[in-house]
């Protein structure tokens, strides 16, 4: 099965209009707090980029949690990633001991990261399209030219401005075509 490209384009386009926002840096805890869903960042293993949690049944009380040691611009990847699987992907059944159920739980770590799995690549491509829409990029750089071996101020601002680090603006903008890698 595909990456389904459309699909994650047209569900970030539409939580983008729903939530008015027109420009970065977008404000993804907020988006995520709009579902009811509980932000949590917290000391983990360092491998461990982030968590989210999904209890079913009636309550469906869901958690997303991001490693509170990493960079604020890791964070904010590993929470659109972890909303992604939460409007994407049904995750993976954890039962718990002591009758008290089962939880669906998705984890963000280097293995999610390498992007082996479809369910990570989309939830990568969902994380990229909300932080970096195609949209807010192609008005940022109209008439602008780019050389990432040359100067980088170009790349430097925009990551500023979406609040990510360079290297996830650089697979953004080489993914949209923008450069070659």
């Amino acid at each position: 099965m595909a990456v389904r490209r459309k699909l994650i384009r047209e569900m970030v386009e539409a939580l983008l209009a729903k939530h008015r926002i027109s420009h970065g840096a977008v404000p993804v805890e907020k988006i995520v707090e709009s579902y009811g869903i509980k932000l949590s960042l917290d000391e983990v293993d360092d491998e461990l980029s982030g968590f989210l949690v999904r209890e079913p049944g009636k309550n469906k009380r869901s958690v997303i949690g991001a490693n509170k040691a990493h960079h604020p611009h890791r964070q904010r990847f590993t929470i659109a990633h972890e909303l992604g699987h939460f409007l994407l992907h049904k995750g993976e059944m954890v039962h718990l001991d002591q009758g008290r159920g089962a939880l669906a739980i998705n984890l963000r770590n280097e293995q999610s990261s390498r992007g082996e799995d479809q369910d990570e690549r989309e939830a990568n491509l969902f994380a990229a399209e909300l932080l970096m829409p195609a949209i807010f990029l192609a008005k940022d750089l109209e008439g602008v030219s780019l050389d990432i071996l040359g100067d980088s101020g170009v790349l430097d601002r925009l990551a500023k401005k979406y609040k990510v680090s360079t290297q996830a603006l650089t697979f953004r903008l080489a993914n949209l075509g923008y450069i070659q890698l």
